[in-house]
């Protein structure tokens, strides 16, 4: 693949408050491929619920194996596995200030509603926030470490986007 118009599997990986969502859902529609979510399909159940880790990676490969997608998402356990399928790696790398930013606002923009990368009846919760906060800030340096090594030994097209202005620039290079 030479040109990034033409990868029919792209996966996307980046931390929580990212932008990695909002860049499948404009990848998916300026490329015409499908788009899944790894917290929609694959970690959470309605109400919060995680699901069990027995059926994650069954899902993943479910998803991998169709002819085209976008796959954003976290899961490090399977990011080998979805490496092989895929066509073009990113990986959207914005500051953790930025990212922590991010999170509060939708948080509190959207509290009560489900966003559309999320599974269905997991509506933003301001009682979540501290937790997930803390969450964000507990694994930004181990995450960091295995994204790098997965971008570093990726023998595949990759692009490392570190803000939201590269973000948009991207996507405005491959929209028709």
């Amino acid at each position: 693949m030479t040109n990034i118009k033409d990868a029919k599997r792209i996966m996307i990986i980046g931390g929580p408050g990212s932008g990695k969502s909002t860049l499948a859902r404009r990848l998916g529609a300026a490329l015409d491929l499908p788009v899944f979510h790894m917290d929609r399909e694959v970690h959470w159940l309605p109400g919060w619920q995680e699901r069990d880790k027995a059926e994650k990676m069954p899902i993943v490969e479910r998803i991998i194996a169709q002819p085209k997608w976008v796959f954003e998402g976290g899961h490090s356990t399977s990011y080998a596995k979805r490496l092989a399928r895929a066509d073009l790696l990113i990986w959207v790398d914005a500051p953790l200030v930025v990212r922590l930013l991010r999170v509060l606002r939708r948080t509190v923009k959207d509290r009560g509603q489900t966003r559309p990368d999320m599974q269905d009846g997991c509506p933003e919760q301001l009682a979540n926030l501290p937790g997930f906060l803390w969450f964000i800030i507990r694994i930004h340096r181990p995450s960091q470490g295995k994204k790098r090594a997965l971008f570093e030994q990726a023998q595949i097209p990759k692009c490392h986007l570190t803000s939201f202005k590269q973000i948009n620039r991207f996507i405005a290079e491959i929209s028709p």
